[in-house]
């Protein structure tokens, strides 16, 4: 999962968070954030099914009947399983709107972390814990939003479907939405879904710059890097080593910049924020749209990880294993490259890339299982589009949105295998730090929660009606 966004300045969220004091509908949101957030869903503890159980129970306790909520796993995998529940609307011939959410969260150690990662912890202004960004919010959210219409009585003109998937963090894990799009496409068949991978950004005040509704991601794919060597005993070395040369591969790999792209959607994108940059940036995005090698335009970009990252393929090692004694020679060496792939570039030809890059044919790449299919990008449909800017204005007033197209990987691509458009909503904020996702001491702003979710209850009540 990735949240994104462009720049500006004003001061809807600027008050200090810690100010805010909750109504009773936002209280009764955060506990089912909070039960959420301390459902630990990571994949070494398996806890979807559970955090999926929860939901259920707040459902058919607001209303939902037992037949419109769905439990599913596989006999392989009892505790990755997740749910799809259904809110029928009044209008039969209207296509139904999907709302999909990732239950898991990405692997937290408490020996690492400053707090509980597993506790929700109010501090500061913020909600701290594992899943308080990533993608928590969004399961609490869709959940609320249904819970709301029961608790008023109301029926949308659109069918709404939840469906509260895990896998999405893992990329060898059970996937809940490949597995519901080949085998029960019938539950999640709709118009279009509303996604993750959309948001907005703070600057160091909180103030938002911008917000984005994502059209498009990456493809992710993982390779094995390998170097491997006879061996020998420690006291004897040799000219070459398994691990040096693992070593002086991946810092190969650190070090080398893949080329500078542009599609329609990031054009789109970077056009906006120069539009609202201050001037040495801005001069370097116009810069680098018109000449994308331009050295000094480069240069200036990649500092930023996420415009970086936007603008090009980059690939970085994330796991690593060497050696099997401490007085021995190592005999293997490997390492995980995790890739995100430009639009339109092949994993075959990033993997070609690599083995030049490494330049030493003692050095294996491999792809690594599973192969995820290249995401679809939607249409510009402006039955979605509008709803998403004019419901923002209202919300956000002063806040730009444009489009974006994903860093990160999201669910997205199973949902094309069922034919179903899939946009990534804004309405979440982060900080410029990024808020700790996939990291150390995740944490959501109270007052970004309170009025994301506002945000995006009123953007679905807008589209199903």
């Amino acid at each position: 999962m990735n949240k994104i966004i462009a720049l500006a300045t004003v001061a809807v969220l600027a008050a200090p968070a810690a100010a805010q004091e909750l109504r009773p509908d936002q209280v009764a949101f955060r506990d089912l954030y909070r039960e959420m957030i301390e459902t630990n869903t990571a994949l070494s503890v398996g806890g979807c099914t559970d955090a999926a159980q929860k939901i259920a129970v707040r459902l058919k306790a607001a209303g939902s009947a037992d037949a419109d909520v769905t439990m599913f796993a596989t006999p392989e995998n009892p505790k990755e399983g997740g749910l799809v529940a259904i809110l029928q609307g009044r209008d039969s011939k209207a296509k139904p709107i999907l709302l999909l959410a990732h239950l898991d969260v990405v692997e937290a150690k408490r020996e690492d972390w400053t707090r509980d990662p597993f506790k929700m912890i109010d501090e500061g202004g913020y909600y701290y814990g594992r899943g308080t960004v990533d993608d928590k919010p969004q399961v609490a959210i869709f959940t609320d939003t249904l819970i709301r219409y029961k608790a008023a009585g109301k029926v949308p003109k659109r069918t709404l479907k939840l469906a509260l998937t895990c896998g999405e963090e893992t990329t060898y894990a059970f996937n809940g939405a490949e597995w519901l799009a080949r085998n029960k496409p019938e539950l999640l068949a709709a118009e279009f879904a509303l996604n993750e991978g959309g948001g907005g950004r703070l600057d160091a005040e909180g103030k938002p710059q911008g917000m984005a509704v994502q059209v498009g991601e990456k493809t992710v794919q993982n390779f094995q890097v390998e170097a491997t060597n006879p061996g020998g005993h420690s006291s004897v070395p040799r000219a070459d080593n398994a691990i040096t040369d693992l070593s002086m591969a991946l810092v190969k790999i650190y070090t080398h910049r893949f080329p500078t792209q542009f599609n329609d959607t990031t054009r789109a994108y970077f056009t906006t924020l120069a539009s609202i940059a201050p001037a040495p940036v801005a001069d370097a995005i116009r810069t680098l749209m018109a000449d994308p090698e331009n050295k000094a335009a480069n240069d200036l970009i990649t500092r930023d990880p996420l415009m970086n990252s936007t603008t090009r393929t980059s690939c970085v090692s994330t796991l690593i294993s060497a050696g099997h004694a401490n007085n021995a020679l190592p005999q293997r060496a490997t390492a995980n490259v995790n890739c995100r792939i430009f639009p339109g570039i092949t994993s075959e030809s990033v993997m070609a890339d690599l083995v030049s890059i490494i330049g030493n044919p003692a050095v294996k790449v491999t792809m690594t299982a599973p192969i995820r299919p290249i995401a679809v990008s939607p249409p510009l449909n402006p039955a979605v589009m509008d709803p998403i800017r004019k419901v923002a204005a209202k919300h956000f007033p002063g806040v730009p949105v444009t489009i974006t197209m994903s860093t990160g990987g999201t669910d997205a691509p199973y949902l094309a295998l069922a034919n179903i458009p899939t946009y990534g909503i804004p309405g979440m904020f982060i900080d410029p730090d990024g808020n700790g996702v996939h990291g150390l001491n995740e944490r959501m702003r109270i007052n970004v929660l309170m009025k994301g979710r506002d945000y995006i209850d009123d953007l679905v009540h807008t589209l199903a009606d």
